[in-house]
């Protein structure tokens, strides 16, 4: 045979190989892929396993170190407390510097000058700069809402306070000073930043928080010298007309010409809002000042007063207040029973009174009288005392809120406690912030109305 021949056989015998032998061959070949693959699942499955030891790692790692973050350094811990309690501090501080050596405060540093006319009028100057005006127009769509939490804060708790404390001073339990500070300290009007971020924290109505408590502080400057005359009377040899000429030139004044500064000079307002916060500080040392002063011309002159009193005042001032929250309460559940986000802001702005405010004008008020400290010792007292009871209320009104939208089928679930968890780290410092302007939180841009408020006449 010839070597063509040959080879075009073994092409042949190539191309139509004998069944037995390819038979074995194809068996052998799917041997090797089923090992082939038993052994790519294995490594597979190795490599899942380091990777998830590799995560599980990281995840560990990643524990210890977030472990280590959130355990700060003793000097840490006490700056972050000092941050948020800084007003409360202050104050204690001023109060305690006072009765080490009064004649400091009462006569050195000239207080009918530096506190009675600078720090007021600078006070009421930042408030005329931060006050929006404009957000008061939406007050008018709810007028029995408005009316109601007004009428509750300055009516209903002074003429009871008042009513009370007459009782109390006429079996001797509280002293004259101290009784007259209660009543002085319920004529007030609302704390603005401290319902404003309660309200926030329980879910409850924020544009009518800003509005009521604005509109309340505004009101405040006239009705509260108002209401304070009228169930105190002015002692002495003041003169009515002296104390709202001075109350003009200390307070409304200022805040006028805050307004026109705020309307016609945008460069002004450029720079002040630049430089908000450190105004706001400024503002809050103000008061300390004030509070400094006031107290160094009290211990100064011999009161009646024993230790005793004090307390006795203090547990007054929180049986009031407890008592003013469930009327509110219960009141506004009888007229606005479908609308929990009203009743949360009612309960705080019916019942809360405000600090920055309320010092200036008992200053004003009373400039000179030897007991004008035992005057603001109440409101100094009933400031953190609301804030105090206000946080402990957040999450179950939150969850009131929450459950009874539920009920009148306006949300399917209940909403995530991580923003009332948020707004209870921030109410401490809105206890300062309430030292900010009176009107400040104007500033806020949720002064949308919320949905499925009540009008007129859904309120009735």
């Amino acid at each position: 045979m010839s070597p063509i021949s040959e080879s075009k056989a073994c092409v042949a015998s190539a191309a139509t190989p004998s069944i037995t032998p390819s038979s074995t061959t194809c068996a052998g070949k799917r041997d090797d892929e089923a090992d082939l693959e038993r052994a790519e699942s294995s490594m597979d499955t190795v490599d899942d396993e380091s990777s998830s030891v590799a995560k599980d790692g990281k995840a560990v790692k990643g524990e210890e170190e977030e472990e280590e973050e959130v355990q700060p350094s003793f000097l840490k811990k006490l700056i972050n407390f000092y941050k948020a309690n800084d007003f409360l501090i202050l104050i204690l501080c001023a109060i305690c510097l006072a009765r080490a050596y009064p004649p400091l405060g009462a006569d050195y540093l000239a207080p009918e000058i530096t506190a009675t006319w600078c720090s007021v009028i600078f006070i009421f100057l930042y408030a005329g700069l931060g006050l929006k005006t404009d957000d008061f127009a939406t007050a008018f769509k709810r007028v029995y809402f408005n009316t109601f939490v007004q009428v509750f804060n300055f009516g209903f708790v002074s003429a009871v306070v008042y009513a009370g404390t007459r009782g109390l001073e006429a079996a001797n339990i509280l002293s004259p000073a101290l009784s007259d500070g209660m009543v002085i300290a319920s004529c007030m009007p609302m704390a603005i930043n401290l319902v404003h971020v309660l309200t926030e924290a329980a879910g409850g109505d924020e544009p009518l928080a800003i509005i009521n408590s604005a509109g309340g502080n505004m009101i405040g400057v006239f009705l509260s010298p108002a209401l304070i005359l009228g169930y105190l009377g002015v002692t002495g040899e003041t003169q009515m007309t002296d104390v709202f000429y001075k109350l003009t030139l200390r307070v409304l004044l200022p805040v006028i010409v805050g307004q026109i500064v705020q309307k016609t000079m945008p460069w002004v307002m450029a720079i002040f809002n630049k430089y908000k916060l450190y105004y706001k500080k400024a503002q809050e040392y103000a008061l300390v000042f004030i509070i400094y002063t006031v107290f160094c011309e009290t211990f100064t002159t011999d009161t009646s007063s024993s230790l005793g009193d004090v307390f006795l005042m203090i547990l007054f001032v929180l049986i009031f207040l407890i008592f003013f929250m469930i009327s509110a309460w219960f009141t506004m559940g009888l007229l606005f029973r479908d609308y929990p986000e009203m009743r949360v802001m009612g309960l705080f702005g019916c019942t809360h009174k405000t600090i920055a405010l309320g010092i200036p004008l008992v200053n004003a008020l009373y400039e000179g009288n030897p007991n004008v400290g035992l005057y603001t010792l109440p409101l100094l007292i009933w400031h953190p005392m609301q804030l105090i009871i206000g946080s402990l209320l957040v999450k179950r009104l939150k969850k009131f809120v929450d459950e009874d939208n539920i009920r009148l089928g306006r949300g399917d679930e209940p909403s995530s406690t991580a923003s009332t968890d948020k707004g209870i780290r921030h109410l401490t410092t809105a206890a300062s912030s309430d030292l900010d302007s009176p009107n400040s939180t104007c500033h806020s841009n949720k002064t949308e109305p919320i949905k499925d408020e009540p009008t007129d006449d859904d309120a009735v």
